[in-house]
């Protein structure tokens, strides 16, 4: 990670899914930084560990296990940060991922509520626990992560593709409606990433597959997603609000 943003030194920043994969590289990046890290997921293990990390390399974090469907709960996540690092500067609400392939006939009802809870409201409620403060100070960078099954029909399920392309709108209409009170509103919409949850369940010859799609000829990394998070967190992009970057090798242009 070479990036280097000044201003982000001392902001607070509250990741979702910030257990592991793109979550806890982003945590650590913004670490890096110099700001002050609140990981929010499940996995109270994988959490601690993503925190001893950050501890570890100098950094100041903590983690806070919660359901990021439940609003009560992220109400409470919300009231910790205040606390303990102060009103969250940036908010990376990057929980999500159901996107298991399911032949959309055999989606039933059940797994189709559950994906959008898990990959789309989940997003709104998060927002919807600090967004409030950051309007009442004028000032904020939320991010939402959405993906390239939401850009362009995929194999993932459709709910996941349906989810995905809803935290596209999510980020355009909020952008519009909360830039003039001082809060940028952005998205990124990665494609293959080589998260360990990927490289356990995809075999090598699937993933060189699937690198040879993307024009770029790789599959992307989780730094490839960090790196985009920090400069969309930054002041290097107070003038953009509303937008989807497609971390995606190529594979989506817009």
């Amino acid at each position: 990670m070479t990036s280097t943003y000044s201003d982000l030194a001392g902001k607070v920043v509250v990741v979702t899914g910030g257990s592991r994969g793109i979550g806890a590289r982003t945590a650590r990046a913004f670490a890096a930084q110099g700001a002050k890290v609140c990981a929010v997921g499940r996995d109270t293990d994988a959490l601690a560990r993503v925190v001893a990390g950050i501890a570890q390399d100098g950094g100041v974090a903590i983690d806070v296990a919660a359901d990021v469907t439940d609003s009560a709960a992220l109400d409470a996540v919300r009231d910790q940060v205040e606390a303990r690092l102060g009103p969250a500067d940036v908010l990376a609400a990057f929980a999500g991922g159901q996107g298991f392939p399911v032949p959309s006939p055999e989606l039933t009802e059940e797994r189709w509520r559950e994906v959008l809870d898990s990959d789309l409201t989940s997003v709104f409620l998060t927002i919807k626990a600090f967004l409030p403060g950051m309007l009442e100070r004028g000032r904020g960078s939320i991010l939402t992560m959405s993906s390239a099954a939401g850009r362009q029909p995929s194999q993932a399920n459709l709910a996941y593709g349906v989810a995905n392309a809803g935290l596209v709108m999510l980020t355009r209409h909020l952008a519009t409606e909360v830039g003039p009170r001082g809060v940028r509103v952005n998205c990124i919409a990665p494609s293959a990433i080589a998260t360990e949850k990927v490289e356990a369940r995809m075999p090598a010859g699937v993933r060189a597959k699937v690198a040879a799609g993307h024009p770029l000829g790789r599959i992307g990394t989780s730094d490839d997603v960090a790196r985009t998070a920090l400069f969309l967190a930054s002041e290097d992009a107070s003038w953009l609000t509303g937008i989807t970057v497609d971390v995606a090798g190529g594979r989506v242009t817009g």
